[in-house]
């Protein structure tokens, strides 16, 4: 029988940081998110950080699928851009470097013809 020491895992020197929403970027959705359940469109919400997207999920119900998500995917931000709005069905809505402009989706939404 060997008595050798066990051979650890490799160590990655490059451990993903949690991506997550800062003050300034939850205080634009959240005020979006309010004027939206004001309206009676949204009613509950839900946040998910991960190792390399965050994603503020909007819900009709709780117990559906989001209706719409808010992305923030920092590999992105040199290309197409850091935040983007999903659908539900999973279509890139709107992708944006600025996310006061990539909400204004919402506001285009709400609009709708009166007779």
């Amino acid at each position: 029988m060997n008595a050798e020491a066990p051979i650890p895992f490799p160590q990655s020197s490059c451990i993903p940081e949690e991506v997550g929403f800062d003050r300034k970027e939850l205080n634009l959705i959240l005020r979006t998110y309010g004027r939206m359940v004001a309206a009676g469109e949204w009613r509950d919400y839900a946040i998910s950080r991960l190792c390399d997207l965050a994603v503020f999920s909007v819900f009709r119900r709780t117990a559906e699928v989001p209706l719409y998500r808010i992305e923030k995917c920092p590999r992105l931000r040199t290309r197409q851009g850091l935040y983007a709005v999903v659908g539900m069905d999973g279509r890139v809505l709107r992708r944006g470097h600025d996310l006061d402009q990539v909400l204004k989706i919402f506001e285009q939404r709400r609009m709708g013809v009166v007779e």
